[in-house]
């Protein structure tokens, strides 16, 4: 789903798409000079999203072993076990089992990623989430064989002050992107977009800097399912951009479980490295509060910093 090019390619292909742009887009790039907002490349032609091709070349993807849960990088910390397949748990998921069934992320939280994610959401490049709704596609696909026939799909809310400081919620418009491909690719999967379901009921501070403990106190209460009526007994997949500790994601599900849900998946953009750094206190004091987990990702941009607007989502 990710295609890993090397740089050599990178700028092979670079100098090949400069040379075989058509007279038309040499004139339109000539008469309305733009550059890629990721790398600063010239674009070779004009586009509504202003990310070059070789950059959406880049992303980084996952490998290795991950957790059959959430989805996190695996390390050989050994815990006691709790089931007959934990062995494919992080050490996490096998203290303090989240109430989702399975997270699963297209990329990782890094590189041109990140670039792009931060491009969407605080330099309002929309039409990024055409393509980026594409890649949040095929990373719900990767559920398909194992995830209910019918599911109601529920982006993370923003809260109704950050929403409107933003102007959009991420979450939504990559949710309604990714399905629209669906519709093409997995015609029979019923998945349809609830973005009422779950409402965040406070402002939350940015997670950036916060340890486990923190996010969590910090999310705790932040969720709430309006209409209890509108999710008992359905399947149901969150939808983010970011999934870090799975913080959030737990928070969600938590929620959605007790409205009555009958499962609850999760799915996001992009997955930042953990390294499964939590000490034994932390996963201790995370299994005794399970039912409120904070936040949690990458720290934005300065620009976003500076402005402290940052929720990031998982």
């Amino acid at each position: 789903m990710t295609i890993d090019v090397p740089p050599s390619e990178i700028s092979r292909w670079r100098a090949v798409a400069r040379v075989l742009r058509s007279p038309l887009d040499a004139l339109s790039c000539a008469l309305l000079p733009a550059s890629c907002t990721l790398c600063g490349s010239p674009l070779p032609q004009l586009s509504s999203a202003p990310i070059c091709n070789a950059c959406w070349l880049e992303f980084p993807a996952i490998s290795g072993p991950c957790c059959a849960c959430c989805g996190d990088t695996l390390d050989d910390t050994p815990a006691r076990p709790v089931g007959p397949e934990s062995h494919n748990l992080c050490r996490l998921c096998r203290m303090a089992t989240p109430k989702f069934v399975r997270a699963v992320s297209f990329g990782l939280y890094e590189g041109r990623m990140k670039q792009a994610i931060h491009a969407l959401k605080y330099g309002r490049i929309h039409p990024a989430a055409r393509r980026l709704g594409k890649m949040l596609a095929n990373a719900i696909g990767q559920l398909a064989s194992e995830a209910p026939a019918e599911m109601l799909v529920v982006p993370v809310p923003l809260h109704r002050a950050k929403r409107a400081e933003r102007g959009f919620n991420q979450a939504s418009r990559l949710a309604e992107q990714a399905l629209g491909s669906l519709r093409k690719t997995h015609p029979d999967w019923r998945l349809t977009l609830a973005p009422s379901a779950l409402v965040r009921l406070r402002p939350t501070q940015s997670q950036a800097g916060l340890n486990p403990r923190k996010r969590r106190l910090n999310m705790r209460g932040a969720f709430k399912v309006p209409n209890r009526g509108a999710v008992a007994g359905k399947d149901v997949l969150v939808i983010d951009d970011i999934l870090t500790t799975g913080a959030t994601a737990r928070a969600a599900a938590q929620v959605l479980m007790k409205a009555g849900a009958a499962s609850v998946w999760v799915a996001t953009l992009a997955r930042a490295r953990r390294f499964n750094t939590f000490s034994s206190a932390n996963v201790l004091g995370i299994r005794k509060n399970h039912e409120s987990f904070g936040d949690a990702a990458d720290a934005p941009t300065l620009q976003a910093r500076k402005k402290s607007h940052d929720q990031p989502s998982f």
